[in-house]
């Protein structure tokens, strides 16, 4: 029985690359723009109700909900080819269409006012599955509405669907450039506070890292945001094949995350994916066979998180835990003697205290996306260096703080109102913690992090609930 999943798609950033992510599904499962199953299409084998439903006319037609505060984005999915893919009745504008203006607060505010229409479409694609296993929210953590209204969505559905999983795709801003959003470190640090506390998992989407990859390894001078889009949708449609292949590991969500996460805040990934591709350019490799790889997927040019290349504490931090995705024709010996040359060369350095777990899932490819290369990979990695990530978003959000600067435009809505700033103080020390919990996972003896204040009584009871995903 299929376990069905509903995207989320929030803001202009979660709109455009959930439009790229059901392109690419589109093609890999040989349905047309119109949502028709193409006449080639007759392979099977596929599950294609996890993230589309068939209506009563033989449509197919995405678990997907777009929602944004400004028309622009939305306007523009529903003028193109693909117009008739979605069910229209899970679009959400706002009336009056003035966006969130790059504010958390705003979007937040503006969520909480609409929250029963959205969650009646959500209710809605909820009763219409037989199976739901959770959730997928696409949006960004530095502008308005990805970022306030995500925020505001991710509280709501922790609250009514306790027991559904909630993933992320999140994007996080390029720290490399002047931004044009001079709140975004404001705006990141209040959305880092939710994806810590009411998220599952996070598959982080670096834009720093992103747009790396698409200069050195791709050789474009000037990344447009369809190019680093394309990268973003080869990373997600990749990280579900097991779910829409399935195979003998990792058929559900739940599976897919289970060996990642060793804790519940630790739940933030980074991903690596080879061979890199944008459009019909192809990165040319000779050899593609499972070992090459699985070594290409573990360095560091080719992994989207930029703090894992740059920092200069990238060698002491330490793999939590790593999952790869290989498709393509792949015998089974070929990844068994793979592992085996990676741990007898030590090319991956394990925290401490768990095993060296690498662990790796064959996945068919799509029969109708034809590639120049016979074996691909995708890595989802838990990996200490996240935390520098967040403590440059820390840092960032200081420099603004102390100067005061800004804060009128937060001030403005409820939460803030009367000078009550405590929500910004509250996201600081949640995402203090969580960068201290990440830089303990790198110490053997972080199973004991945490509990020097508790009594003996308390240890073990604590012990089970770190333990417990």
């Amino acid at each position: 029985m299929p376990r069905e999943i509903i995207t989320i798609q929030v803001g202009q950033c979660g709109n455009q690359i959930g439009m790229e992510f059901w392109k690419q599904l589109c093609l890999e499962h040989g349905i047309g723009k119109d949502g028709l199953l193409e006449d080639f299409a007759t392979q099977g084998g596929d599950r294609k109700d996890v993230f589309f439903y068939q209506a009563d006319d033989q449509h197919y037609i995405p678990r997907a909900l777009l929602m944004d505060l400004e028309p622009r984005v939305i306007n523009g999915i529903q003028n193109s080819e693909y117009r008739n893919l979605y069910n229209h009745e899970n679009i959400f504008l706002s009336e009056h269409g003035g966006g969130a203006g790059n504010n958390w607060a705003s979007g937040y505010h503006q969520g909480e006012q609409v929250v029963d229409d959205i969650m009646d479409m959500v209710d809605r694609e909820a009763d219409g599955s037989d199976s739901l296993e959770g959730f997928v929210l696409c949006h960004s953590i530095a502008g308005g509405t990805g970022s306030g209204m995500g925020s505001y969505l991710l509280e709501t559905l922790n609250d009514r669907y306790s027991k559904k999983l909630v993933q992320t795709y999140s994007v996080f801003p390029n720290q490399m450039e002047t931004s044009d959003v001079v709140v975004q470190p404001y705006n990141s640090l209040l959305t880092l506070k939710r994806l810590t506390l009411n998220a599952d998992c996070v598959v982080v989407l670096d834009n720093t890292a992103l747009n790396r990859i698409a200069v050195e390894r791709l050789h474009l001078a000037n990344p447009t945001f369809a190019q680093t889009n394309s990268l973003v949708s080869t990373v997600m449609s990749a990280s579900t094949t097991t779910l829409r292949y399935p195979g003998y590991m990792n058929n559900d969500l739940a599976g897919l995350l289970a060996s990642l996460i060793p804790t519940p805040r630790c739940h933030f990934l980074m991903t690596g994916y080879t061979p890199l591709t944008v459009e019909r350019q192809v990165n040319m490799i000779r050899k593609t066979t499972v070992l090459d790889v699985m070594r290409r997927l573990l360095q560091t040019k080719n992994i989207m998180v930029s703090s894992y290349a740059r920092t200069k504490e990238a060698s002491q931090a330490k793999y939590i835990s790593i999952l790869n995705i290989i498709q393509g024709e792949v015998d089974p010996t070929q990844v068994h003697e793979s592992l085996q040359r990676i741990r007898e060369r030590k090319l991956v350095n394990f925290v401490e205290w768990g095993p060296a777990s690498i662990q790796v899932a064959l996945s068919r490819k799509s029969p109708y996306v034809q590639t120049t290369h016979r074996v691909s990979g995708l890595m989802l990695a838990n990996h200490t260096s996240i935390r520098h990530l967040f403590s440059k978003c820390l840092g960032q959000y200081e420099k603004l703080r102390k100067k005061q600067a800004f804060l009128d435009n937060y001030r403005k809505f409820p939460m803030f109102e009367d000078n009550d700033l405590s929500e910004f103080d509250e996201s600081r020390e949640i995402i203090e913690g969580l960068v201290d919990e990440y830089k303990a996972c790198e110490s053997p003896d972080y199973i004991k992090w945490g509990m020097e204040d508790l009594g003996e009584a308390n240890v073990a009871a604590a012990l089970d609930s770190k333990l417990v995903v």
